[in-house]
C-alpha cells in the first residue's frame, strides 16, 4: 500500500490523513509533507459505498476538496484518463 510505504519512508513527520481514503493516496510531496490523492479513487470510494456518480461527485467537491485543514490538507489529483 503507498500509504504504508510513505509512513515508513517519514516515520518522524506528522502527515494528513483523509479519512477512509486510504487506497486512494498515488503520491506524497515531500518539500510540503503533503500527500497526493486521486480523484478517481476517491469517487470510486464513495461509490463503493452506496453513492451514485453525482451523490460521489458533490460529497467530493464540498466535503473533501473544499475543505482547508492548515497547510497540511491534502492535494487532490484530478486524474486524466
Amino acid at each position: 500500500m503507498i500509504l504504508q510505504n510513505i509512513i515508513e519512508l517519514y516515520p518522524d513527520e506528522e502527515i494528513l490523513i483523509a479519512d477512509g481514503l486510504d487506497e486512494a493516496v498515488i503520491g506524497f510531496e515531500s518539500s510540503s509533507m503533503r500527500l497526493i490523492y486521486s480523484v478517481r479513487k476517491c469517487l470510486d470510494i464513495f461509490i463503493s459505498q452506496g453513492m451514485d456518480e453525482v451523490e460521489a461527485q458533490e460529497y467530493f467537491s464540498f466535503n473533501v476538496e473544499g475543505a482547508y485543514v492548515g497547510e497540511q490538507t491534502p492535494i487532490w489529483c484530478h486524474d486524466i484518463l
